[in-house]
């Protein structure tokens, strides 16, 4: 059967937004702790749980999915991830805090990793010369994934109850995970879209098939690795301790009412997904390189602007502009990596890079609770993120001086070019 590639994007975007639900668990923070007469801190957990084991698979399954395909690892992550919705349900009729950590947690944790390195190797195939764009429209479900399941689980738990509410979810995620699993494939040699043969150099990275083809143990040798882990793992830290204490913080230090604060958290979700597919498009023209010099140069300012702001309107700005960067890492990485080392093992360098996220997942918000305890200011918290993203900045440009020819230079990508022409 001959697939088209926009249905594999949307394939790639029914996974991601099934697994990205996992963003909207505040929603039921309350319910269970109510119900359930689980602590704050006890119910919380439950989510670091998920981003941990989200990191640690992907780090671990990376090369399963590399040799699996698109099909068997995405009907793996929708094994691991409906049990774990099924599992919840149990749970909450059982009123089990070690059923909720073993299946949200750890079990549904591994489904999340593995759905979310699935599409990326593939949509990078699929889409050659656009695959900031391509990554980024996957990514951006996921980010766009808690504005829908919210409301769903908003709605579903004043209705049905809390146990009801996970069977309905698992019963939809089945269909649409299954359904997108199947489709998804990468293209044959008849299927591979083939840039213009125009000999104009583009303004975006190169042609993925003439780029040098890394296995993950040859970039495991390369310092480039290591150093965009760390950059990933500091913009994932900052980001996610201010998506934890933004509607708290806003309360707090510029005196937004709840209400408004949860507004501002609903813009927060649209434009993390928003971000994702914006920076991931703009990086497809100006390279990702110097993409990710701007996230960190815009975040250095932002963070530092945040300590100093007492106004609400220019508070939510700054936010949501740091969000956009934050959701654009996520979404311009596998474009990154792709330039670097090449689509051959895309999968597998991508979850070692997504540990980083794991581990973030935990430091973010024990680093922000631990510096806020200490000084007792959100002030300092800030500008401490701030200085973290000013060494970004400089780490990164150095990065993109090395690497400005690729890690093994471009020609090649030129030489192919020619060829085709001739």
């Amino acid at each position: 059967m001959k697939r088209n590639r926009w249905l594999i994007a949307l394939s790639a975007m029914g996974i991601h937004i099934c697994i990205g639900s996992v963003y909207a668990w505040s929603v039921l923070t309350k319910p269970i702790m109510e119900s359930m007469g689980f602590t704050l801190q006890q119910t919380t957990w439950t989510f670091s749980l998920a981003i941990l084991f989200l990191g640690l698979s992907a780090g671990c399954l990376g090369s399963f999915v590399q040799k699996a395909g698109p099909r068997k690892s995405g009907l793996v992550s929708t094994l691991f991830f409906i049990s774990a919705m099924f599992g919840t349900a149990a749970a909450m009729e059982f009123r089990s805090l070690p059923m909720l950590y073993l299946f949200y947690g750890v079990i549904g944790g591994i489904g999340l990793g593995t759905g979310y390195i699935t599409p990326v190797s593939t949509l990078v195939k699929w889409f050659p010369d656009n695959r900031g764009f391509a990554t980024g429209l996957a990514i951006m479900g996921f980010g766009f994934a808690s504005m829908i399941a919210g409301p769903a689980m908003q709605l579903l738990v004043a209705n049905f109850g809390l146990a009801t509410n996970f069977l309905i979810l698992g019963a939809v995620y089945l269909v649409v995970m299954t359904a997108s699993s199947l489709y998804l494939a990468p293209p044959k040699d008849d299927e591979i879209p083939r840039p213009d043969t125009e000999l104009a150099k583009p303004s975006g990275p190169v042609y993925a098939d003439a780029m040098p083809q890394f296995s993950l143990k040859e970039a495991m040798k390369t310092w480039q690795l290591y150093t965009i882990w760390w950059l990933f793992f500091v913009n994932i830290t900052c980001g996610i301790a201010l998506l934890a204490v933004a509607s708290p913080m806003a309360q707090e230090v510029v005196g937004m009412s709840p209400m408004a604060a949860a507004s501002m958290v609903g813009l927060i979700g649209f434009l993390n997904g928003a971000g994702r597919i914006a920076w991931a498009t703009v990086s497809d023209y100006i390279g990702r390189a110097n993409t990710y010099v701007l996230f960190f140069f815009i975040e250095a300012l932002a963070f530092f602007k945040l300590s100093t702001e007492t106004n609400a309107f220019s508070f939510q700005i700054v936010v949501l502009l740091i969000i956009t960067c934050y959701g654009g890492g996520f979404s311009c990485m596998p474009a990154y990596l792709s330039d670097l080392f090449g689509t051959k093992a895309l999968s597998a360098i991508h979850g070692r890079i997504l540990t980083a996220w794991g581990a973030a997942g935990v430091a973010g918000p024990l680093l922000l609770s631990w510096i806020k305890e200490t000084t007792n200011s959100y002030s300092i918290t800030l500008q401490v993120f701030s200085a973290l993203f000013v060494t970004s900045l400089l780490v990164m440009a150095v990065l993109k001086y090395k690497t400005r020819h690729g890690i093994a230079g471009q020609e090649a990508y030129w030489s192919a070019r020619k060829a085709s022409v001739k």
